[in-house]
């Protein structure tokens, strides 16, 4: 389906190096795919697995490359992005094809508290200072500063769902909120203290079914004329550079499935990324406008939602609502 929606772009759209570049890869791997012999045996299995995962790590800046073919491509696009239905099918085949692999290795060494890459104790309050860090390193190499952030409301509180998802969708919400408030503040003056932005965890639903963050910044807000574009794909409020070829946007130096990866051990894959980051300069922190959205795809893929509340000249409350993949919540993982 992917492979025939990037088939049916416009001709110069589909030309585009970046794109062309993505088309080819979904090809190759769904001839391969579809050609690969029936899985028999846990031997079978096995080797399935490991052609899997190649396939996961090849298509791991699918986004970043389809990003910047879209970006280059936006005026003869923009109307048919929207409807576009590649990356929410991205999401789908990546989330079973990690879900195949987790649940693979997990028959030679299980993981405590994960079915497959759904951590069923998820402690956000730990991915959120997680992400921050990341974000502020970011920032203070982009912009000269950056913001801290003050967790409020159940910090304690841990429920089922995928880290991958929840990295990403606050590692974007943050890079707007760090952005937003350093160039708001550094407009009146560099010597006041930064305000900082704000996280509140709350439970929500009775049977604890949802969960549910606020993240409110003193970033100045979004004015009126940009709110309905606020979630638009490839729209964006950061000034573009120069050079097409700089930074890469809010995908240079994450992919889903960065920092919290499926096993192993994650230190490593940080320091890496985060040295990416900063290598990239501002397109690092804002600039291709997928940050936004795609944060929207992956909040509502299990009946979430992503809202944001402006208040123009002061600031605004980002309310992001997830669901709980857990058995007593009633939910299912695919």
């Amino acid at each position: 389906m992917r492979v025939h929606s990037l088939q049916s772009l416009p001709f110069i759209v589909g030309t585009n190096p970046s794109i062309a570049k993505t088309l080819e890869t979904y090809r190759d791997s769904f001839q391969l795919l579809a050609t690969y012999p029936p899985v028999k045996t846990l031997e079978d299995n096995q080797r399935f697995t490991q052609q899997l995962e190649a396939l996961v790590e090849r298509h791991a800046n699918d986004v970043p490359t389809m990003a910047k073919g879209f970006l280059e491509s936006a005026k003869y696009i923009l109307a048919l992005l929207n409807a576009l239905s590649a990356i929410q099918n991205r999401i789908s085949v990546r989330l079973i094809a990690e879900q195949h692999i987790a649940i693979s290795r997990a028959l030679e060494e299980a993981r405590t508290g994960y079915v497959g890459v759904v951590d069923t104790q998820l402690k956000v309050e730990r991915m959120i200072r997680m992400c921050e860090s990341y974000v502020a390193e970011l920032c203070a190499a982009t912009l000269g500063a950056s913001p801290v952030v003050e967790i409020d409301g159940e910090v304690d509180a841990a429920f089922a769902y995928i880290p991958v998802h929840l990295e990403y969708m606050l590692t974007e919400i943050l890079k707007n909120s760090f952005r937003a408030t350093v160039e708001h503040h550094h407009k009146k003056s560099h010597q006041t203290p930064l305000p900082p932005v704000r996280i509140t965890l709350v439970t929500a639903g009775d049977t604890g079914s949802f969960f549910s963050i606020r993240i409110r910044d003193e970033g100045g807000g979004v004015s009126p004329s940009n709110m309905a574009r606020i979630f638009s794909y490839a729209f964006t409020t950061a000034k573009s550079d120069d050079d097409p070829d700089a930074g890469g946007g809010p995908y240079a130096a994450q992919h889903v499935g960065g920092l919290a990866n499926i096993g192993g051990d994650n230190s490593h894959l940080f320091a890496e990324i985060t040295s990416k980051g900063l290598q990239t300069g501002l397109g690092s922190i804002a600039g291709l406008g997928y940050g936004l959205p795609m944060s929207k795809l992956y909040a509502k893929y299990f009946g979430g939602s992503l809202e944001l509340v402006s208040l123009e000249g002061w600031g605004a409350d980002l309310f992001l609502k997830l669901r709980c993949l857990s058995d007593e919540a009633g939910s299912s993982v695919i």
